[in-house]
C-alpha cells in the first residue's frame, strides 16, 4: 500500500500496471505453449489526415521496454504526425503483452499535452509562453506534463518538484493568496515583502488585480518597487474580465506614458490559442493551465501487423510493418518498411531499440526534441489555418 492513490514504477515495470484481458491473454498463451515473434505498431489514424499532432513519451516508452528482446522503431520526440504508426516493437509477444496498457498511456498523454502546448506556442510565437497547469492534474502526472510542454517549445513552467526531476527551475512569483493575507489595501506590503524575501534571481512580477481596478494596481506596484519592478500580472477572473484585450492595452499606456516602457505585462487565467492570438500584439508573457494540460489524450492503439514473419491484423487494421515518411512538400506518407519510400521522401521511424538496449541517440533528448518540434512545426505549416 501507499499513502496515495499511485501506481508505481514497480507495478508499471512488472506489466502489473496492465489491462485484466492482457494479464490473461500471456497467462493463456503462456499455458498454452505460444509466444509467436510478431510486429506490433502504435497507431492514431491509418493513413494521413492532413490533421498534425505532436509526439511525445517516448522517454518513458523506452524506460518500459529497455532490458527485454526487443527491438522498437519509433518517430523521435517533437515529430509532428498525422497517420500511420508512431512506434513498431519487434520481439516475441510475451515479452511486452502485458505492457500495453503502460505503454499506451505513456505515449497518450504526454502527445496530447505536446500537441496542446504546440497550439500555443505557435499562436504566440514572440512572446513568453509558461505552463500554469499543474494543479489540474494529478500530482504524479506534473513532471510528464511540464516536460511535454518543453518538448513543444514553451519557455518554462510552474511545478517545483517537476522541475527537480526535469533539471529545470520553476517559474512564477505570487498568487492572489499573497496579497489577500495582507490584507485589503495592503498590496503594496505584499509586493515589499515577497521583493524583500525571495531571491535575486527570481523576477519582480506584481500581481495587479486582487482588489481594484487593473490600472490603478499597476501604477501602485510601480510606485511601491519602482526601478525593481520587472513586470505586472494580470489574472483577471473571467467575470470580471470585460474587454480583456482593451484592458491590457490600457494598462500598456499607463506605463509607457510614465516612461516604464520596461515593464512587460503578463497575463494569465483561462487562456488557450485564440485568446493568446488576440493578445499577442500587446502582450509579453502568457501562462496557459487547463488548455494545456487538460489536453485529451491522443487515441493511440497497439496492433499486431505481423506474426511469426506472416502479414497480420485485425478487421480495420492495415497488416504488414510499415514506416512512415516526410515528403518533400512537408507532407506525411505511410508504406511498407521493406519497399523503398516516395523519392526525396525521409524515413521517420528510427531504431530507439535493439534486443534491448536503447540506441535512441538525440530522439528522447529533450532540447533537440523542442528544435525538432519548431522545425518540424514550420515545415508542415502547423496551426496556419488557426490565424
Amino acid at each position: 500500500m501507499t499513502e496515495f492513490d499511485i501506481v508505481g514504477a514497480d507495478a508499471i515495470q512488472s506489466g502489473r500496471a496492465t489491462d485484466a484481458y492482457f494479464d490473461r491473454t500471456a497467462t493463456t498463451l503462456e499455458t498454452a505453449g505460444r509466444n509467436p515473434r510478431v510486429v506490433a505498431e502504435v497507431t492514431a489514424d491509418q493513413f494521413p489526415t492532413g490533421s498534425f499532432e505532436l509526439f511525445a513519451g517516448l522517454k518513458d516508452a523506452l524506460a518500459l521496454l529497455t532490458d527485454r528482446p526487443v527491438d522498437a522503431y519509433a518517430l523521435p520526440e517533437g515529430t509532428v504526425f498525422d497517420g500511420g504508426p508512431v512506434m513498431r516493437i519487434e520481439g516475441p509477444y510475451l515479452s511486452f503483452a502485458r505492457l500495453e496498457t503502460a505503454l499506451l498511456g505513456f505515449l497518450s498523454h504526454a502527445s496530447a499535452i505536446a500537441t496542446a502546448a504546440l497550439d500555443c506556442r505557435v499562436a504566440a510565437p514572440n512572446a513568453q509562453v509558461l505552463s500554469f497547469g499543474a494543479r489540474h492534474v494529478h500530482p504524479a502526472m506534473t513532471a510528464m506534463v511540464e516536460r511535454s510542454a518543453l518538448v513543444a517549445g514553451l519557455d518554462g513552467f510552474s511545478h517545483v518538484a517537476a522541475g527537480d526531476l526535469i533539471g529545470r527551475e520553476a517559474s512564477g512569483t505570487m498568487p492572489h493568496a499573497l496579497t489577500i493575507c495582507f490584507g485589503r489595501g495592503e498590496q503594496e506590503a505584499a509586493w515589499r515583502a515577497f521583493d524583500e524575501a525571495v531571491d535575486e534571481s527570481v523576477p519582480r512580477i506584481a500581481l495587479c488585480d486582487t482588489y481594484g481596478d487593473e490600472i490603478e494596481e499597476v501604477l501602485r506596484a510601480v510606485e511601491a518597487l519602482g526601478d525593481r519592478l520587472d513586470g505586472v500580472r494580470l489574472d483577471t477572473t473571467g467575470s470580471r474580465r470585460g474587454d480583456f484585450r482593451h484592458i491590457v492595452r490600457e494598462v500598456r499606456w499607463e506605463l509607457d506614458v510614465r516612461g516604464h516602457t520596461d515593464v512587460d505585462v503578463f497575463v494569465s487565467g483561462g487562456l488557450g490559442p485564440a485568446d493568446l492570438r488576440a493578445l499577442a500584439d500587446v502582450v509579453d508573457g502568457f501562462g496557459v493551465g487547463g488548455y494545456v494540460s487538460n489536453a485529451d489524450p491522443v487515441d493511440f492503439a497497439l496492433d499486431l501487423v505481423v506474426v511469426d514473419g506472416e502479414p497480420a491484423a485485425k478487421r480495420g487494421k492495415l497488416s504488414g510493418a510499415k514506416q512512415v515518411y516526410r515528403t518533400a512538400d512537408g507532407g506525411h506518407a505511410v508504406g511498407l518498411a521493406a519497399r523503398e519510400g516516395p523519392v526525396d521522401a525521409e524515413p521517420l521511424l528510427t531504431p530507439v531499440i535493439r534486443d534491448g538496449s536503447v540506441v535512441a541517440g538525440d530522439a528522447t533528448t529533450l532540447s533537440a526534441a523542442t528544435e525538432r518540434a519548431q522545425r518540424e512545426a514550420a515545415r508542415v505549416g502547423y496551426g496556419e489555418s488557426d490565424r
